[in-house]
């Protein structure tokens, strides 16, 4: 039995299979897919079938998180590690797949680890215009006697055009206390003086240290073993997406992508191949008609981790609310 407090989605198929039952399930494998089809749509499948039966150039923004090359067992499912040029490939294969459904003007960010980053990188850059490598920082990890500790993660940024691209920097601003105030005519400079202290709304870097992984506690939170969380995925549609554009994930998992979209006014369409994954989506999906919050962003901006003054701001919103 699970604690009170403990808010995991992790249920079985058997307990709750209404919720598959309204994920997408491609039937004809022949037959192009609508746009009206798949919006707001988390498909049943396998990521380069459904790829091949979707609408070109719809797509405003890909956010795509593939199995690193590494084993890993996701509920039934196991991917394991290939040779570098085989995982190579392999994403070849899933980036030429999705490189059709893109707009102009759309952009794209892929996940991955320090072992896949070149080997991804290598691909992006023969697609698309290759603008940045953001490094994340997870504040779990596995500890090493014999190496140094991974708790790093990488998500490259193309665009598919050179210079029509959408970018909203002032949608993502980090909210950071100030240590060393500075005042002119005894006014704050470029910073806020607040009951909870001092802050400035910062232009966000290509390293991210505000990052919480999901846990047992969190509403987000469910058995996937590499879920993203939900305030990252954020950075990434404020960022990169207007309101009312497409996000599409070609690796949906449990549905952080599609959830995050949909709480920021996005429409977002994805698939995954895991049935019961899907069925956690879905259920995530039903969970944000009710509550929109992210945790990690209030007020327009991105709080530090474990912030408490955010803490405050996301009470008394809810209590206005």
């Amino acid at each position: 039995m699970k604690s009170e407090k403990n808010k995991t989605i992790d249920f079985g198929l058997s307990e709750y299979p209404e919720y598959l039952e309204k994920c997408l399930k491609i039937s004809d494998e022949t037959k192009t897919l609508s746009l009206e089809e798949v919006t707001d749509k988390i498909i049943f499948g396998d990521s380069l079938k459904v790829a091949a039966l979707l609408p070109h150039e719809s797509v405003d923004l890909l956010i795509a998180d593939p199995p690193y090359n590494l084993d890993k067992q996701f509920h039934g499912y196991n991917f394991h590690e290939m040779a570098y040029e085989a995982y190579e490939k392999y994403t070849e294969e899933w980036i030429s797949a999705c490189k059709p459904l893109l707009k102009k003007n759309a952009s794209v960010y892929v996940c991955c680890d320090w072992k896949s980053s070149s080997a991804i990188e290598r691909v992006l850059s023969r697609h698309f215009i290759i603008r940045n490598r953001i490094t994340w920082q997870r504040e779990k990890g596995r500890g090493a006697l014999k190496n140094w500790k991974n708790s790093m993660e990488d998500i490259w940024f193309c665009t598919v055009d050179e210079n029509d691209y959408v970018f909203n920097v002032d949608a993502v601003k980090q909210r950071r206390r100030v240590v060393a105030p500075y005042k002119v005519d005894g006014k704050p400079k470029d910073w806020e003086e607040t009951e909870d202290g001092n802050f400035r709304n910062t232009c966000p870097s290509n390293f991210w240290d505000d990052i919480s992984v999901p846990y047992w506690s969190m509403p987000e939170n469910t058995a996937h073993p590499t879920q993203k969380p939900e305030k990252l995925l954020a950075k990434l549609i404020l960022a990169s997406s207007n309101a009312d554009a497409l996000v599409y994930d070609p690796f949906m998992g449990s549905g952080s992508t599609a959830v995050t979209a949909k709480k920021l006014g996005r429409h977002f369409c994805g698939s995954e191949m895991n049935a019961q994954y899907c069925a956690w989506a879905q259920k995530r999906l039903e969970m944000a008609e009710s509550d929109k919050s992210i945790q990690g962003y209030a007020d327009g901006v991105f709080w530090e981790r474990n912030s408490s003054a955010q803490q405050k701001a996301c009470s008394a919103r809810k209590a206005k609310n």
